[in-house]
């Protein structure tokens, strides 16, 4: 077969890959979409009414309803929902009567700078710790290190992230006063809210590379590498670790995903000004076009971590290529 034969063949896969990955994309921006649209009808009385109290007059009330497109009909409702959408209109906050776009534009930097800076915190730690107690318990060895370790991350991944969140502060902020519990206008701000974050999905992925380490270190490539007499640091880093993080990829990629809907208990633990404070807050006052938009905000992030994901896992194992063509 000539080399350019071969090169439409080799590209065919990706092809297939990114048609199935991109049509589940839209699919799912759909429903995500549709769901968050029928979100405010749902919801049982009038949300108008629930939004500016029992005590609004009538008229106010009515008033609002026809600003807002409630009274139109669905279908209807529900092709201007889109037609906002695809021109950045998220519709008017019932009770500050700002665009609210401009609310998560402003909300939603907080957000991501402590998923993000929680998520790498937790690789930080848990690629070390995951390569070590791999190295540490192959071939049976260090069972009692292995029992510790295997026990004390199942019980630190069980502890709800806001749960740590309140320990940390009663330790740190009330009992110590070493760190800052709420805001985020210094650095040292970042510390409780990031390790409240960041410790449960750390001994998850720490564990998960555990294994996988112990399992790929008694692979025939590894012997080999060994038998070459490589250094032990180009063994366990050249060698396993790029083998064993194809399932260590795919728990972080869900591990993300969660961090970032984490953030939504954790950023009222620690008053913190991201869409996750704002969204309770939404919640509370029955602001729903604002409730609307950060589920929707929310929804495509994971999604889109997902895709990414995906990708990621696809570039690192071709062989998922094949099997899924």
């Amino acid at each position: 077969m000539t080399a350019s034969a071969a090169a439409p063949s080799q590209a065919r896969p990706w092809v297939r890959f990114g048609a199935r990955r991109a049509g589940r994309l839209l699919v799912s921006l759909w429903v995500l979409v549709t769901a968050s649209f029928a979100m405010i009808h749902l919801i049982p009385g009038d949300p108008v009414r629930g939004a500016l109290g029992p005590t609004a007059p009538a008229e106010l009330v009515e008033a609002r309803r026809a600003a807002l497109g409630l009274n139109d009909p669905i279908l209807t409702q529900y092709l201007h929902y889109l037609k906002g959408l695809a021109t950045g209109d998220l519709g008017t906050s019932l009770t500050t009567r700002l665009p609210v776009s401009d609310i998560v534009a402003q909300r939603l930097p907080a957000t991501l700078a402590l998923a993000g800076l929680a998520f790498l915190a937790a690789v930080v730690v848990a690629i070390p710790l995951g390569v070590a107690m791999g190295v540490a318990t192959r071939r049976g060895h260090g069972r009692r290190t292995e029992l510790a370790f295997t026990t004390g991350s199942i019980v630190v991944a069980t502890v709800p992230d806001f749960l740590i969140g309140v320990g940390l502060v009663y330790v740190f902020g009330v009992q110590l006063g070493w760190l800052p519990v709420a805001g985020n206008d210094t650095p040292q701000a970042y510390v409780l809210p990031v390790l409240a974050l960041a410790i449960g999905p750390a001994a998850i992925l720490a564990r998960i590379l555990r294994v996988e380490m112990v399992r790929v270190l008694e692979a025939d490539f590894v012997r080999t590498a060994r038998a070459k007499r490589l250094p032990a640091r180009t063994i366990y880093l050249g060698h396993a670790l790029p083998n064993a993080a194809t399932a260590a990829l795919t728990l972080g990629g869900l591990l993300l995903s969660a961090l970032v809907a984490g953030t939504v208990l954790v950023e009222n633990v620690f008053a913190w000004p991201g869409l996750g404070s704002t969204i309770v807050r939404s919640i509370l006052t029955k602001d729903y076009p604002v409730v609307q938009a950060i589920v929707l905000v929310y929804g495509v992030g994971v999604l889109v971590v997902n895709t990414v994901v995906d990708v990621a896992l696809a570039r690192l194992d071709p062989r998922s290529l094949i099997r899924e063509a």
